[in-house]
């Protein structure tokens, strides 16, 4: 099957298949992170494990840049589509997401710094995208992953971390541009 150049990332396609939970983020919740640093969008180096208070990191495969072919199959794997809508959806809720007692927003993938400081740049995100490029945090994790064209990807997940320790995880995320008003709604009952 031949990659396809998308022309509309921020939208959905109706038929793109449902991701089911394969108990892959199933040891997540109640795990300490491990001192990984992630190099940021920036320019910082973070490491989940020290942070303070709480902090919501969503984990996505990777962003596409418009007018470049998606991985082959790509709106056939499960859970792969939608990483723009994703981010978009955090960013439109950050405010709200800060009013909930979040202090830290990130994204995780495992692309390059630069390859997400350009989706970070052209969606406007007001927070850092964190790379785990060399799957150290990956690994460390044991974090459900896929691969496709070589490339070794994160299933689409979220966290909510209290003080270097997963509290929460949503796993599988799906639809993708819903995850961010998820998060919300679990803040907002556990209040």
């Amino acid at each position: 099957m031949q990659a396809t150049v998308d022309k509309n990332w921020q939208e959905l396609p109706t038929d793109l298949p449902v991701p089911h939970d394969d108990g892959a983020a199933g040891h997540l919740a109640g795990m300490k992170l491990p001192d990984v640093a992630l190099l940021a969008t920036d320019g910082t180096s973070v490491s989940l494990a020290h942070l303070k208070r709480r902090t919501v990191v969503y984990a996505y495969p990777r962003t596409g840049v418009p007018g470049m072919p998606n991985p082959t199959g790509w709106d056939t794997i499960p859970g792969a589509r939608g990483c723009t809508p994703q981010s978009c959806g955090c960013r439109d809720h950050f405010a709200e997401l800060r009013q909930l007692g979040v202090n830290q927003l990130y994204g995780l993938s495992t692309q390059n710094t630069a390859y997400q400081r350009e989706a970070a740049e052209r969606l406007h995100l007001p927070f850092a995208i964190l790379s785990d490029e060399d799957l150290r945090l990956t690994r460390a994790l044991n974090l459900p992953t896929f691969e496709v064209d070589g490339l070794t990807l994160l299933k689409r997940m979220a966290w909510v971390i209290d003080d270097g320790t997963i509290t929460k995880v949503f796993y599988p995320v799906f639809p993708p541009d819903r995850n961010a008003q998820d998060v919300i709604d679990c803040l907002q009952r556990s209040r």
